[in-house]
């Protein structure tokens, strides 16, 4: 008699819901070739196909989305069972999985996740990253983490962290021989270190003054999507850089950088730690809200 694991199905959901191998094997937290060969092994003992692959695209055959309408809700069922066993742990264990993107995840990474681990040594954690929004429940996510406009509506949301700005820096080497800008539109006689956002376009400079929103489409000599190789590129002396400012915050307080247009870059928006209503959400998923809800008094304190 063949033995089916709860693994298996939930990977089958991860795999239909997201259309692709690869990032259903990153959502699950494992390599994509275990995920495949999981798969063709579910399948050998289901007697069918539950997948059409090809070079460019992953689909459910007919079997394959009867298969995953007829067991998603048992599937759920399930998992809401066990999270009502986990809610009744003495000592947190499991796994939070939590998305949200690069320079957000290095603001909250030591303040929350790592303060989290040293409290709670019985849990894991798993981060990632993306430019992207993402439908966290659809996408298996505990939590998201993103700045309080973005937060869906549907959602129970806790700000965390201090005030968050912009910072727009170059090096005392690049200005050396040159007028730092005053206004946004000085930059257009400048270099700068261009951003590529993750749909492919450019990413204009937000800047603000006297509530009055203004956008500088910069030029330069290079263009990246990642913040920590843009920063290596204006300790250089490439060209002037706009990063969140607990990016830089070291290298100006040290005087590797030198700020610029402070004035134009008012306070933003709060990072704000997100999640669905649960009725029974395990004790790491509570003592995780507890740390958020802790940083949160902290920060307002501040």
């Amino acid at each position: 008699m063949a033995m089916y694991k709860l693994t298996d199905f939930d990977a089958v959901l991860a795999i239909s819901r997201r259309g692709s191998f690869r990032a259903a094997a990153l959502d699950l937290g494992m390599s994509t070739s275990a995920l495949s060969n999981s798969i063709a092994k579910l399948e050998e003992q289901l007697g069918v196909r539950l997948f059409n692959r090809t070079t460019r695209s992953v689909s459910l055959t007919g079997a394959g989305q009867r298969f995953v309408d007829q067991v998603s809700p048992a599937l759920r069922d399930i998992h809401q069972a066990l999270d009502v066993v986990r809610s009744q742990q003495e000592t947190p264990s499991g796994t939070l999985r939590i998305n949200t993107f690069a320079t957000a995840g290095r603001e909250i990474l030591s303040p929350l996740i790592l303060e989290f681990l040293r409290r709670f040594p019985e849990v894991r954690v798993d981060v990632v990253t993306e430019g992207n929004l993402t439908d966290i429940v659809a996408d298996g996510f505990d939590f998201g983490v993103r700045s309080q406009p973005l937060v869906p509506s549907d959602m129970i949301a806790i700000p965390i962290g201090p005030a968050r700005r912009y910072a727009v820096v170059g090096s005392p080497a690049y200005f050396a021989n040159r007028e730092p800008p005053r206004v946004p539109s000085d930059l257009l006689s400048h270099a700068c270190i261009r951003t590529r956002l993750p749909n492919g376009g450019m990413f204009r400079w937000q800047f603000e003054y006297e509530g009055e929103p203004v956008q500088v489409d910069v030029d330069g000599p290079i263009t990246l999507d990642e913040a920590s190789l843009a920063r290596i590129a204006v300790l250089d002396s490439v060209g002037i850089g706009y990063f969140m400012e607990s990016d830089v915050q070291a290298d100006i307080e040290t005087g590797g950088l030198v700020r610029v247009l402070e004035a134009w870059t008012p306070p933003l928006p709060p990072l704000c730690l997100y999640y669905p209503s649960r009725r029974n959400p395990p004790a790491a998923f509570k003592v995780f809200v507890d740390l958020a809800r802790e940083l949160a008094r902290s920060a307002r304190g501040n």
